[in-house]
């Protein structure tokens, strides 16, 4: 009976389900005093988490009722085309320079090399607006993770 169910989407659907619960869970866990907002740090997660249990649910039941990813059809993606690995290569040594250095930058000036080395990694043309964004996307998540989530991110660089 499994076998004749069994398709690819059955299985994306039961990794976005089970990926829901496992952050539902592990929120659980999390213990620290509400911001003066009144929203403290397992708020989102617990959101996310949340959202993903619920559109798992739905997608494990379409997948079962006989729903189907339907094929690639739209007109500025090539699905023949070879994978670009330089660009992969790229985002990927960004993510892992990002996470090495993050403790001695800090989260202001690392997370800004991310979106700015991001943006150029997948093709931004204007470089220095492209800078000036990153710098405003990394104050602006400092802020709103320290001052509004009461959630404390790595000084790094600005550390007294």
């Amino acid at each position: 009976m499994l076998r004749s169910r069994w398709r690819p989407e059955l299985g994306l659907a039961v990794v976005v389900l089970v990926l829901g619960v496992l952050v539902v869970v592990g929120t659980l866990d999390v213990s620290a005093a509400a911001s003066q907002l009144g929203i403290g740090p397992r708020f989102f997660p617990m959101l996310v988490g949340g959202a993903m249990v619920i559109v798992g649910l739905f997608y494990v039941a379409d997948v079962l009722r006989g729903g189907h990813g339907d094929p690639e059809e739209s007109e500025d993606v090539d699905a023949s085309a070879p994978t670009d690995w330089r660009s992969l290569a790229l985002v990927s040594g960004i993510f892992l320079a990002f996470a090495a250095l993050l403790d001695l930058l800090g989260w202001i000036v690392g997370a800004s090399l991310l979106f700015f080395g991001l943006s150029v990694a997948l093709g931004a043309e204007h470089k220095l607006r492209a800078a000036v964004i990153a710098v405003v996307l990394g104050v602006t998540t400092y802020l709103l993770f320290v001052n509004g989530l009461g959630v404390n991110l790595p000084n790094g660089v600005f550390a007294p």
